[in-house]
């Protein structure tokens, strides 16, 4: 038998005899074979079946990044322009810089290496005033556009300067040689900024009028001469000494020189730079105090104006390229040093600044 597709009836074959010769049989199965063609159905196409599909892990992973890529930058939009701490430009906004046609700063005026005024030449000089200029570039003020003000110690807090005409004046920040305290946080009117410089307590006399002075015991019953709301006042008056107020150094150093008090006590800084200019009037004394003078700029009831300036301290403490504090201290305090010997007058190196916190935008390099 045979076998396929198709089972086909089998007929035996048979010589040529009488029922038909061999041509004729081939004739008669071609016709037999087409009549059962005819009676069959066609067989049904087998149908062509695709592969099962192949999970492709490289795409899912791509796809997977491509959302995260989306996310990760929509919401960085979302917290470069809806929330997040602000910009420099809405600081700027918040504190109005943009609107001053000049910047008004209240400084003192009489204390050698950190904030003098000439009246000769008119020429402000000193550590304080190159750190005013420093902020002010930051602001963008020209040097020209800065305007500074004589002002007492009393007036720090106020914000309140004098102009020559003796009128008050409001100014903006307060860069006079103010140490950051925790009482003086709590005044009205006040708001410091980040320090800027690192002093310590010590004592001026009259040169030979003690044989030593070592630790501020030593002035025990002395008359002695302070800046009013300073911070010496309180040391001194620990140790018993009998105090006198006064709003300006020039006014200690006046008393001083007509035997009015024995010594002046505050900031080593600040005295360093009388014994600098008058070496052979002068003693200048440590007194071995542990409390440091932390200086800080007064932005009075301005927030944002704080961020700014703790802005412009930051860069200037971390960018090793700007070295105007250290120019600052270079051409103001540590050339006082050898006049002053032994004594120390401040810390050589910035304090450290913590980082603002101001958004920066890509394309901005906000913190240098």
């Amino acid at each position: 038998m045979s076998s396929g597709r198709f089972a086909w009836p089998v007929r035996r074959r048979t010589p040529a005899g009488p029922e038909g010769t061999a041509e004729d049989i081939a004739v008669q199965d071609v016709a037999e074979r087409e009549a059962a063609d005819r009676r069959l159905p066609p067989p049904a196409p087998e149908p062509i079946l695709d592969p099962p599909p192949r999970f492709n892990l490289a795409m899912f992973r791509l796809a997977a990044l491509g959302l995260a890529l989306v996310l990760t930058l929509a919401l960085t939009l979302v917290r470069l322009f809806v929330g997040g701490p602000p910009s420099v430009a809405e600081l700027r906004a918040q504190a109005g810089v943009d609107t001053w046609p000049e910047l008004s700063i209240g400084v003192k005026d009489d204390q050698y290496g950190t904030a003098f005024y000439d009246e000769s030449t008119k020429i402000w000089s000193g550590f304080d005033i190159d750190i005013a200029y420093m902020i002010a570039e930051d602001l963008g003020f020209r040097r020209d556009e800065v305007k500074f003000y004589g002002l007492e110690s009393e007036d720090r807090a106020r914000m309140q300067a004098t102009d020559e005409a003796g009128k008050r004046v409001p100014v903006k920040m307060v860069i006079a040689s103010f140490s950051i305290t925790e009482e003086r946080k709590k005044m009205a009117g006040v708001r410091f900024s980040a320090p800027y410089l690192y002093t310590e307590q010590s004592a001026l006399t009259l040169k030979g009028a003690f044989p030593k002075i070592s630790t501020m015991a030593d002035l025990r019953d002395r008359r002695v001469c302070s800046l009013s709301s300073s911070t010496s006042a309180t040391a001194l008056d620990k140790v018993k000494a009998v105090v006198l107020s006064r709003n300006r150094i020039r006014e200690c150093i006046r008393d001083l020189r007509d035997r009015n008090v024995d010594a002046i006590s505050t900031d080593a800084a600040i005295l360093a730079g009388y014994k600098d200019r008058f070496p052979d009037e002068f003693d200048h004394w440590d007194l071995g105090l542990d409390p440091t003078e932390a200086w800080g700029v007064n932005v009075g009831e301005n927030p944002a104006l704080e961020k700014l300036v703790d802005l412009t301290l930051y860069r200037s403490f971390k960018d090793p390229k700007d070295t105007r504090w250290e120019r600052a201290f270079q051409e103001n305090l540590q050339v006082e040093t050898e006049t002053n010997r032994e004594i120390p007058i401040a810390v050589a190196q910035q304090p450290r600044v913590d980082k603002p916190d101001v958004r920066e935008l890509p394309w901005e390099d906000v913190f240098g």
